[in-house]
């Protein structure tokens, strides 16, 4: 049990700032249960492993559903309310709102994969089972090979990056043929036979996420489980641009709870510097000035994110009638959306320090993981390649080629 200082809870969020529309349900769930999340959030962070009890609740709660038409059984909730709730978990734990978020990548391939038999099917049993989903599909490792065997397809091989698939109900696999080397996708459930959950994740940030290995050593998937080839048509290559804003909506929810943590340290705990001629450190006009300008940017970057979180609702309301260059303003609005939050979120939960001065540099605090959370994730996309291609159609009006990560 990790020993606190006394007198401060950094976990524990102040009323008022950067709160959601608590008339929506669902958003009013998500508060409630971030509420619940923030108690032992440093503690959880700290160990790292599986967050079994919050996966649980979140089942019970029925948000695992929120995408789900209601013809299916879920909740028919717009994409931007998920984003919303992955902000508000990420205020207090990072890996939470990555979860939650990346929850909802197989989700959305069924959605947009068209009418499919296997597709539908699926929609309806997580409905009902209020299934939890994780990831076996990492695109840059050819790590994972399928033969074909009559009936199906034995996998033998491993997926790194595996987020959620320590605490899943089902997972969403890809695999290159290993004559072919077609690559083929399936739905699955995690505790198929001779699938092993490795939990061998040891980053320095997103330590309840599972992001480690997913091996499979002769993993029967048979034909009726592996999806039919998607269409390349602009609604299905929406996917890359959930998956960003998941991402920058998780930087977003880390600067809002960094800056509310620094806030309530600096006017509870901190000590005014020797020379700055003031008894409370919050008067000092130079932590006024510093705070000023956190507050400023975060505000801008959380308004550009829900401008993007607006145009992905836009795309995914057209459904099949969306058209090539309106596919190409959503990936530039999240783009866009991204390499903002990115920078200041980097920026926020590094700065804070500075304001809140070296007794809050422990690790009973737990203050570092908001930076620990926002660096490890910056890593996996890099800003210098969105920014380009922002810059790039600025320019030209070009809009970037569809792919895995734009």
């Amino acid at each position: 049990m990790t020993v606190k200082p006394s007198g401060f809870e950094p976990a524990l969020l102040s009323p008022v700032l950067f709160e959601p529309d608590q008339t929506n349900p669902y958003l009013a769930k998500a508060v409630e249960l971030r509420n619940i999340f923030a108690v032992d959030a440093v503690e959880r962070d700290q160990q790292g492993g599986r967050p079994t009890e919050q996966v649980r609740l979140l089942k019970e709660s029925g948000l695992v559903n929120l995408l789900i038409p209601k013809e299916f059984g879920g909740e028919g909730q717009p994409y931007s309310t998920a984003l919303r709730i992955v902000r508000e978990f990420a205020k207090v734990d990072g890996s939470l709102g990555h979860l939650f978020g990346y929850h909802f990548s197989p989700i959305q391939n069924a959605l947009t994969g068209g009418s499919d038999e296997r597709s539908a099917a699926i929609l309806r049993q997580s409905a009902k089972g209020r299934w939890f989903w994780g990831n076996t599909t990492n695109s840059f490792s050819k790590s994972l090979f399928g033969k074909r065997i009559e009936g199906g397809v034995l996998l033998n091989g491993d997926r790194p990056f595996a987020s959620g698939s320590h605490v899943a109900d089902y997972l969403m696999v890809a695999w290159e043929d290993e004559e072919t080397n077609a690559r083929s996708f399936a739905y699955i459930p995690a505790n198929r036979d001779g699938i092993t959950i490795a939990d061998d994740w040891d980053g320095i940030g997103q330590r309840q996420t599972g992001s480690g290995r997913v091996l499979y050593k002769d993993v029967a998937v048979k034909d009726e489980e592996i999806l039919p080839e998607r269409p390349r048509d602009p609604a299905a290559l929406l996917i890359p641009q959930q998956q960003q804003s998941v991402l920058l909506n998780v930087f977003i929810g880390s600067a809002q709870g960094a800056l509310i943590a620094a806030r309530d340290y600096t006017t509870t705990k901190s000590r005014p510097w020797i020379y700055s001629g003031v008894e409370r450190h919050s008067d000092d006009p130079w932590i006024k000035r510093q705070y000023g300008e956190l507050w400023a940017k975060v505000q801008a970057a959380t308004a550009l994110a829900d401008r993007a979180a607006g145009a992905i609702d836009a795309a995914y309301a057209k459904g099949p009638a969306l058209a090539a260059e309106e596919r190409g303003a959503t990936a530039i609005a999240v783009a866009s959306a991204n390499v903002l939050a990115g920078k200041v979120a980097l920026e926020v939960t590094s700065e804070i320090f500075e304001v809140m001065g070296a007794r809050s540099a422990v690790r009973p605090y737990g203050l570092d993981r908001f930076w620990r959370n926002v660096r490890i994730h910056t890593l996996h996309n890099p800003a210098e390649y969105k920014t380009r291609n922002v810059g790039s159609w600025f320019l030209t009006g070009d809009y970037p080629e569809p792919g895995i990560f734009q």
